[in-house]
């Protein structure tokens, strides 16, 4: 086991490197980091030096009726399905090809709304999320948001962002089957976990997306019957799962390049610091972008969410000096099938932050813009 001095603010650390033989408990842990998150810092930098990025805030209106198109593709395959077996080949080629790409768009879709960008009142964005929310087939959008707005408030933290795996994920599904199994059942993982993290307040928009939801469910059951409602259920568990745009769910926040091999962590789960860890949020700018509203542009995304998908791409134009020397994905399907093969890939490649103090900061804490 070797250790590693390091300066900061007229503050000496030191922090323990565990030896390749160590115990699993060691090798087996997270990113630990007092650090605050970096997206704060480098919003603040770009506004310095790029005060024009400012006018790229705000929502984009023509989002709204794409995502009346992609209803409408989901409604209509919904009914041309209704007499078609679940487990027919046809089904299940038209729920993976053209369901699971729509209703990851919808999830995404969803995702703009969270950050009020289709509409200028925020109740309007609410309301809207929830209308789109019919082809997932289970209310989600009314607590997608809040959940949402934690992992950006407090990107790490280990109660608040319930992006992060839990340790009981990381011990249970770190192995190539766990992770093969992992990678199948995203979905399901993203919709469950929240509630064992952390628990958000049950409002009135959440009892309408119920509402709402299940008398859309009650009405294609009753006159399009079980095959049509299976479609937007299979739909929606593909869209997480071996689909090559679910690749943005490990892509955006897995530490998955070389650094990751060095475990540097204290033996308390605090002072990383910031000079011996990798980036913690990656960029894809590839074709899949188009059919996504642009997520790949994650780093972008976390510095300004309140910039719509259509001038994430010229956010980075404008501030390409802070973007160009981040670490990229160039592939999602590459990533899946990376994260899986390789074993020094695994659930415990995230970072984390405690929520404790850092000079008078919270870790992960609120930004005022």
């Amino acid at each position: 086991m070797s250790s590693i001095t390091h300066r900061k603010n007229n503050e000496t650390y030191t922090f323990v490197t565990p030896a390749a033989d160590s115990t699993i408990e060691k090798l087996n842990e997270f990113y630990w980091t007092n650090e605050l998150e970096p997206h704060v810092l480098r919003r603040k930098a770009i506004l310095a030096k790029h005060p024009e990025v400012k006018k790229l805030i705000g929502h984009e209106p023509l989002t709204k009726y794409l995502v009346l198109l992609v209803l409408a593709t989901q409604l209509y395959c919904c009914y041309a399905l209704r007499n078609t077996h679940p487990f027919s080949w046809r089904f299940i080629l038209t729920a993976y090809a053209i369901g699971a790409t729509a209703n990851q768009n919808i999830f995404l879709a969803i995702h703009e709304l969270s950050h009020n960008l289709l509409f200028r009142k925020p109740l309007h964005n609410k309301l809207f999320a929830v209308f789109v929310n019919f082809p997932i087939g289970i209310p989600y959008s009314a607590s997608f948001q809040p959940y949402h707005q934690l992992h950006h408030k407090f990107l790490g933290d280990e109660y608040l962002d319930t992006d992060l795996p839990t340790r009981v994920e990381g011990f249970l599904f770190s192995n190539v089957l766990g992770k093969v199994f992992f990678t199948t059942c995203q979905i399901l993982f993203y919709a469950l976990r929240p509630m064992f993290v952390t628990q958000i307040k049950f409002t009135y928009i959440h009892l309408v997306n119920v509402v709402y939801q299940f008398g859309v469910d009650y009405l294609i059951v009753k006159y399009w019957g079980w095959y049509s409602m299976s479609y937007f259920i299979m739909s929606s568990f593909l869209a997480g799962s071996w689909h090559p745009c679910a690749g943005h769910f490990i892509a955006e926040h897995y530490v998955l390049n070389e650094n990751n091999r060095q475990k540097s962590k204290t033996e308390n789960n605090v002072n990383i610091s910031k000079e011996l860890l990798p980036e913690e949020t990656y960029s894809y700018y590839g074709s899949l972008n188009h059919i996504t509203w642009n997520v790949g542009y994650h780093n972008e995304h976390h510095d300004f969410p309140y910039i719509a998908w259509t001038k994430l791409p010229e956010l980075n134009r404008i501030a390409k000096e802070f973007y160009d020397p981040l670490p990229k994905v160039n592939s999602w399907v590459g990533v899946i099938v990376w994260f899986i093969l390789n074993d020094v890939n695994d659930l415990w490649n995230r970072v984390k932050r405690s929520g404790k103090q850092t000079n008078g900061s919270k870790v992960g804490g609120l930004d005022s813009n």
